[in-house]
């Protein structure tokens, strides 16, 4: 009675929202009407995630001179570089690579974006540049240590995500291709952070040599083995035109792109470029550089697939191997307590042969067992990292 009550009492459910579909049984017409209301669920998703917030980390590297500073401003249509000082030739035989920070807070349509920028200066600048990759790679990994130490740790619901989302490598438009050191360098890194490689100062070259260095860079990229970015496959139910933005996308790799913070006017209309003797270059034209192309790309379409690129395959190798290294330590630190101990007690019963007390057979035999569990968990953990390894 006390059932019939209450269901009586019920207030009507919205109906305005569409049917529900019941699965796992037979749905009846009333049931059909009814609306729960989990069709909402994006929306608090999104409400949530806005409020919150988003983070984005870039890293550019490449020798001075190539315009990285005034790439990463006209991207974000920002200045990071004010009080910035150009060291002198003598300035740099002694310099070393830095790792210089900025960090921005970007607004846009209500939407907060915490930017920030790791800038290398001094690499690819030095006499000897042996190992000159070595402090940035540094870097991401101690990112990467201190994301896993965090997440690790007893508060966990505050963690700050600093890791590397992507690398804008700057290669030079002056050479025949990849460098030496552009080859061990992204061979060095590509296992860590999203590489995408750029052709730097593309107003230096005409259209056929653009085009000629693009197909050469791609050409020493699979000839030594180099992973980067890889954009993802659309489904086979993704619309047409999203299919070949994305092959677009693909062939246009390395970016031709060219900088500018300097606004030009020509023809009556004021825009970013850069003025020649022979015309004018615009920054954003289509047919002059692939400066849309790479900001629509890290910005409007894909920056969420670095971020998880980043988060499932680079930061999961990290943490399998720092698991693989863990469980080895403590399988080695229990066989050096077993021998130690088992030493100790032979010693012990030669030295007094009379009765002593009863050993703990069994347990001693559940800590070789426990010891021969965590011998196959890394076995089986270094044969999962090799496939994962094998499938990048």
């Amino acid at each position: 009675q006390w059932a019939h009550m209450s269901h009586s009492k019920q207030a009507p459910l919205n109906t305005h929202a569409g049917p529900i579909k019941m699965y796992g049984g037979s749905s009846s017409s009333d049931q059909d009407k009814e609306y729960v209301g989990f069709a909402t669920l994006p929306n608090q998703v999104h409400r949530k995630t806005v409020k919150k917030g988003f983070t984005f980390t870039v890293m550019v590297a490449g020798e001075s001179g190539l315009g990285k500073s005034t790439l990463i401003n006209s991207l974000f249509l920002t200045d990071l570089y004010k009080e910035r000082k150009v060291p002198n030739a003598e300035e740099r035989i002694g310099q070393t690579v830095d790792i210089v920070k900025h960090m921005i807070g970007i607004e846009e349509k209500g939407i907060k974006l915490r930017l920030t920028i790791i800038d290398t200066p001094g690499f690819g600048d030095a006499v000897n540049n042996i190992k000159s990759w070595k402090h940035i790679e540094d870097y991401i990994d101690q990112q990467f240590e201190q994301f896993f130490r965090d997440e690790s740790g007893l508060n966990r619901k505050n963690i700050q995500d600093n890791r590397v989302h992507c690398l804008l490598y700057f290669v030079s438009p002056f050479g025949h291709g990849l460098r030496p050191l552009d080859v061990e360098c992204m061979k060095a890194l590509h296992e860590k952070v999203n590489i995408i490689p750029l052709l730097a100062k593309a107003d230096s070259l005409t259209q056929a040599e653009i085009l000629k260095k693009k197909m050469k860079i791609r050409e020493d990229i699979r000839q030594f083995g180099v992973n980067i970015y890889q954009f993802p496959d659309c489904d086979s139910d993704e619309d047409e035109d999203l299919k070949t933005q994305e092959q677009f996308l693909k062939d246009s790799i390395p970016f031709a792109v060219i900088g500018s913070n300097i606004q030009v006017e020509s023809k009556g209309r004021k825009f970013r470029g850069r003025s020649y003797p022979w015309g004018v270059v615009e920054v954003e034209n289509p047919v002059h550089s692939d400066f849309l192309l790479l900001r629509n790309m890290l910005v409007r379409t894909h920056m969420q697939d670095l971020k998880d690129v980043t988060r499932e395959i680079h930061y999961e190798n990290y943490r399998a191997q720092c698991i693989q290294n863990m469980t080895r330590m403590m399988v080695l630190e229990r066989k050096r307590r077993w021998v130690e101990m088992k030493k100790y007690r032979e010693g012990y019963e030669a030295d007094f042969p009379l009765p002593l007390a009863v050993v703990d057979t069994e347990k001693e035999r559940q800590i070789f067992e426990k010891d021969e569990e965590l011998r196959k968990m890394q076995e089986v953990l270094e044969r999962i990292q090799e496939q994962i390894q094998q499938g990048q």
